[in-house]
């Protein structure tokens, strides 16, 4: 049986003394990270070879020996450092990413424990988590959790505030036989956040667009502090606080309407946009990402495999330049109607292409 992977994140609320752990933490993680980094780069220069993962992980206990501060943290935590670097070379090399850099204390905010720990139970008491070196810190758990398959913790450090990312493994629901009266085609864009082909629309909600003016009153602010000071610091924080509210919007209204298209269908079919290759277009690249497409299809998609439902992504070319009756109507995207000379539809050009999205998704369907 397949596993299926969901991750919730929760507020932590360490003691004053638990914060002060987390954060040297984070410290001796940092540099660790850029030590490493280091290690690397200059080995490379001087042999022409590179130092592989299990080669750092080796000189771990050196490097306590070394370093006695480093006894505080727990051993899992520091390989999963050297996973992290390890991790950001293999994405330099395969493209994904540019070569890996060195990180200050702005950009490295968490630390991750591969495995819980079995032997304290790390959720033996009500309302608490027991980080190892740390100890039982408050969990505000908002939501129902397993916390028997629990196998991995995230803490992480954003806005002055503390979170636990909480990976759970569950047994993924056995596949619904879809119902092609609970099908439906989706439809993404910019004027609507996307349209349905039962004719229903949603509207963008534009969360950076509307908070444009007040984010900027803040980033003019910040760039009038002095550097190194403690105002700018704090300016700095607002900003990200701001930012992080805009994100938390959105995530929110992306969460809720894929919810409600995957509890009202249960066959969903999405065109397979290149939206990296899409948001190059410097006209249309900020609404693209205001949007969160590719975020949005993510969650639809990974709620689908939880409830069991089906998700058809299609072949995204021509959906909006033809008609239902196969006629081509070519349009441009100041054309909003739809208005087929052969046939005679006259419709919403998102709603139609939705109707096109579907009739692909049900053929790929049929044919398997």
């Amino acid at each position: 049986m397949r596993l299926l992977q969901i991750v919730y994140r929760f507020e932590i609320r360490p003691t004053p003394e638990q914060e002060q752990k987390m954060f040297c933490t984070l410290k001796l993680c940092r540099h660790l990270y850029n030590r490493c980094l280091e290690e690397r780069i200059t080995t490379y220069k001087a042999t022409g070879k590179g130092v592989t993962y299990s080669m750092q992980q080796n000189s771990l206990p050196a490097l306590k020996k070394e370093t006695p501060d480093y006894k505080a943290v727990h051993s899992q935590v520091l390989q999963d450092v050297l996973r992290r670097l390890d991790r950001s070379y293999q994405n330099f090399f395969e493209r994904r990413a540019g070569y890996p850099k060195f990180r200050n204390r702005d950009n490295y905010r968490s630390f991750t424990y591969p495995q819980v720990d079995i032997v304290r139970e790390t959720f033996q008491r009500e309302g608490f988590v027991y980080l190892s070196k740390i100890g039982f810190v408050k969990i505000i758990s908002h939501r129902p959790f397993e916390s028997d398959k629990v196998f991995q913790i995230n803490v992480i450090r954003k806005s002055n505030q503390w979170y636990a990312n909480l990976t759970v493994e569950i047994s993924d629901p056995e596949q619904i036989t879809g119902d092609i009266e609970r099908s439906i085609g989706v439809d993404m864009g910019l004027l609507h956040f996307y349209a349905l082909s039962d004719g229903t629309t949603i509207e963008a909600p534009k969360f950076l667009r509307k908070s444009e003016q007040k984010l900027a009153k803040l980033q003019r602010q910040l760039s009038h502090k002095k550097k190194g000071s403690k105002n700018r610091r704090k300016a700095k924080i607002k900003v990200t606080k701001y930012h992080e509210k805009i994100a938390n919007q959105r995530k929110d209204f992306l969460h809720k309407e894929s919810y409600h298209l995957v509890t009202g269908h249960d066959v969903i079919v999405m065109e397979d946009l290149q939206i990296r290759n899409m948001a190059q277009n410097r006209h249309l690249a900020k609404s693209i990402h205001d949007a969160g497409w590719s975020t949005f299809q993510k969650y639809t998609e990974y709620k689908c495999q939880r409830f069991g439902k089906q998700f058809v992504k299609v072949d995204p070319r021509g959906t909006s330049q033809e008609c239902t009756c196969g006629n081509p109507v070519p349009k441009d995207l100041s054309v909003r109607i739809h208005k087929c000379p052969r046939c005679g539809l006259e419709e919403d050009r998102d709603v139609v292409s939705a109707k096109l999205i579907l009739e692909r998704g049900l053929k790929i369907l049929t044919a398997a």
